[in-house]
């Protein structure tokens, strides 16, 4: 058992990525934040919906997305554990990448660490949110100042680097 009060146990600031584009998406994420404050994760701040095209396949359901910031006392494979066990409880079906689901959660930020464990099981910070609309823009909604820890740019320009589509194809509802 570790002591409490060593640098492990502290709070840690993460922001996650929760979406979906099965059933009633609103609902769908509402009760991923649910679950997620059952297992004494703490919501900070959390955006608005987006609303964007699926991806890769854009004849796929629209999805709807957020990013929400936390504060956990989980380490990060923990969390990961956390994610996937709701993921499962609300119904989502793994059966091929990118498919329709109920809900999908990312890590996108872990209290600024950069990690990648094997089998790239999990890698911090997300290793393709800089490339995708529907994070970057809740991101900046919650938190103007954001950078990314690996590549220490600022959130503004890595929504400033998105293609006019990228921008065009998402809508704040």
């Amino acid at each position: 058992m570790k002591k409490l009060g060593t640098s492990e146990n502290l709070a840690k600031i993460v922001y996650l990525a929760i979406g979906s584009n099965l059933g009633n998406k609103i609902y769908n994420i509402e009760l991923a934040k649910f679950e997620l404050e059952n297992y004494k994760i703490k919501i900070l701040k959390s955006s608005s919906n987006y609303l964007s095209k699926s991806w890769p396949d854009e004849t796929k359901p629209n999805y709807i997305n957020i990013v929400i910031k936390v504060k956990t006392n989980f380490q990060p494979i923990q969390l990961l554990q956390v994610c996937n066990s709701i993921e499962d409880k609300l119904g989502r079906v793994r059966n091929k990448k990118n498919e329709p689901r109920i809900c999908d959660i990312d890590i996108i930020d872990f209290n600024k660490k950069i990690l990648n464990l094997k089998n790239n099981q999990l890698i911090l910070p997300h290793p393709r949110m800089k490339e995708r609309n529907f994070v970057l823009l809740p991101l900046f909604e919650i938190e103007k100042t954001w950078k990314h820890p690996k590549f220490k740019i600022n959130i503004t320009n890595l929504i400033n680097s998105l293609s006019i589509k990228d921008l065009r194809s998402i809508k704040q509802i």
